[in-house]
């Protein structure tokens, strides 16, 4: 196998991205992302970030590539949550990412970065570090309107994201 049979291997199984410490890992030299990146087989998505480029595309891949772009341990955040699992109407040019990390690299402006400290509970959705569907709805009061929030909490509960104590729980704590 190639270097690039590695990093298409690692890449395919994460919305088709790989950071540069993952390629480091596998024993791919930035100099080789780069020499890559030239000949059109992986394309630079921001600082440290490139994606394969054929890759077939999902509706999932704005959101991975929000937390990729933060570093290691960012995760999803409130609206970005609610908006991937089609909650409730947010605002979709902007991603919302939280790290217990200070993040010193150059973001996208589209991009919002909460500064968390460790200790709430994240989960993997569709393979994406995420903000719980429970803490979610909760984070984002005041900044989503409670009625919708209520909607969210019961498309949620339809989907399977929360059990019935933590839709009942919402639901107090909303009226």
């Amino acid at each position: 196998m190639t270097k690039f049979d590695d990093i298409y291997e690692l890449a395919a199984d994460n919305y088709g991205l790989i950071t540069s410490a993952q390629a480091r890992a596998i024993g791919v030299t930035n100099n080789e992302l780069v020499q890559y990146a030239q000949r059109g087989k992986v394309e630079r998505v921001g600082q440290g970030l490139y994606r394969i480029t054929h890759y077939i595309p999902t509706p999932y891949d704005s959101y991975a590539e929000a937390v990729a772009l933060v570093g290691p341990g960012a995760y999803l955040y409130g609206e970005s949550v609610i908006a991937m699992h089609e909650l409730a109407p947010t605002n979709p040019s902007c991603m919302h990412v939280a790290t217990p990390n200070r993040v010193r690299r150059k973001l996208p402006s589209y991009m919002k970065v909460f500064h968390i400290p460790e200790g709430g509970k994240i989960t993997l959705y569709e393979g994406i570090p995420s903000q719980t569907v429970a803490d979610a709805i909760y984070s984002c009061r005041g900044r989503i309107m409670d009625e919708r929030l209520r909607d969210a909490t019961l498309k949620a509960r339809a989907k399977g994201y929360l059990t019935r104590a933590e839709e009942q729980e919402l639901l107090e704590e909303l009226s």
